[in-house]
């Protein structure tokens, strides 16, 4: 008996550690492999590496946004979408208002814009809804997907577009810089988004990406057909392409930023809600886990389904140790965990009260992180979780520009 619960916690525990620091390890090594094909393609053949240029021939693009109550920001966000540097008759904005109840679309009909065009629907029925009614209204070749509180730097939409020279090429997803409020202590929010970005170029240059960042990526119009009770789109949609053939790439050139959440409150239901479509897309797609899909499978398998597992893989863990207590190692590795989950329970009672040390921030995150996908799974099984966003307060920083600069 105690061998099987060794086995069972050194498997939890590999499985952890495999999927947030061996599959990274594995991309590194990868991505340097790829790297020196593509150098000694380049001296073989003298051919450019970079994306070709597109100026002269620019595809037409749709900037497609929908929107609930952003009062507080969408007027700033459609001067921003407004003001990128790309041919003016090559690119329109669609804003599709999801029954807003205050006055987002009052400000947003005071900008005026021959290349703004403004869709007010009578009934809230979610992003996607919105968005895939925003499509009928464009014959656009490139579809550039964005959020109320995005903000574009000026050659993001150019730099996003620039790659569908490539017929191979379905989707590409731009770097998303996470901000914060002056005041608003981001914790660790800021340097996990930095490690998520840093494995989506991994996963890009080894040709393995199937994710994108919600709030800045493009898609070929062509092959934008998804179905309409998605709870989050911008992750099943690129997966789907992905699987089918299309490659996703991953351009960090592409900038834009997002504010993130005000609160903590905020930040977690935020979490609880991709959680759900996570599992959404895990139990709708079950033949994406076959292994026979080759190295997107892989990558899936490593970046994404072991992370939704995270949490009962911690549960086992904690367990197997506790009925190996009376071994002086595993005691001391029960020591460790406990010790872990003490400093995140501190955090979450000092956070709350307006301060946490710099030693709670990691513990805290990544616990809020798995109990989110607990929440998450179970408002999945009940059918509780709507595909209409909750309300993010939003609180504007006159600090954060176009430029990309803000507190991070």
């Amino acid at each position: 008996m105690a061998l099987i619960l060794k086995i069972v916690f050194w498997t939890c525990l590999g499985a952890i550690a495999y999927s947030y620091v061996g599959y990274p390890l594995i991309l590194y090594l990868l991505s340097i492999v790829s790297q020196a094909t593509s150098d000694l393609l380049f001296l073989l053949r003298r051919r450019s590496r970079r994306a070709a240029e597109t100026r002269g021939s620019w595809p037409s693009v749709a900037i497609v946004i929908s929107a609930y109550n952003e009062e507080a920001i969408i007027g700033a966000r459609l001067k921003n979408a407004l003001e990128i540097s790309y041919p003016q008759d090559r690119f329109e904005i669609l804003l599709g208002l999801d029954s807003p109840s205050d006055a987002t679309a009052d400000i947003a009909r005071e900008i005026r814009s021959a290349n703004l065009k403004i869709f007010q629907f009578p009934e809230r029925r979610g992003k996607l809804a919105v968005v895939s009614d925003l499509v009928k209204c464009t014959s656009a070749e490139v579809l550039v997907f964005t959020d109320a509180n995005t903000m574009f730097e000026p050659h993001c939409v150019a730099n996003l577009v620039r790659h569908f020279c490539n017929p191979a090429i379905g989707a590409v997803s731009g770097e998303e810089v996470r901000v914060s409020a002056p005041g608003i202590d981001p914790g660790a929010e800021g340097l996990y988004w930095s490690y998520e970005s840093a494995l989506k170029l991994l996963e890009s240059r080894a040709h393995l990406l199937h994710s994108v960042n919600g709030g800045v990526y493009a898609i070929r119009r062509s092959l934008f057909h998804p179905p309409l009770n998605l709870i989050v789109e911008d992750f099943q949609i690129p997966l789907e392409l992905r699987f089918q053939g299309h490659r996703i790439l991953y351009d960090p050139e592409a900038v834009a930023t997002e504010e993130i959440a005000p609160n903590f409150d905020s930040q977690f239901e935020r979490r609880i809600r991709l959680s759900a479509g996570n599992f959404q897309t895990l139990f709708g797609n079950i033949e994406y886990l076959n292994p026979l899909n080759g190295g997107v499978a892989l990558a899936y398998w490593s970046h994404r389904v072991l992370r939704w597992l995270t949490p009962f893989f911690m549960v086992t863990a904690f367990a197997c140790s506790l009925f190996l207590l009376k071994s002086l190692w595993y005691g001391s590795l029960l020591a460790v965990q406990v010790t872990f989950y003490g400093f995140a329970l501190a955090g979450f009672w000092l956070k709350k009260r307006g301060g946490m040390p710099v030693l709670c921030k990691g513990p805290l995150y990544f616990c809020t992180m798995n109990a989110a996908l607990v929440l998450g799974l179970l408002r999945f099984c009940s059918g509780r979780q709507s595909v209409a966003w909750t309300v993010t307060p939003r609180q504007v920083d006159s600090t954060v520009s176009t430029s990309g600069q803000g507190k991070q």
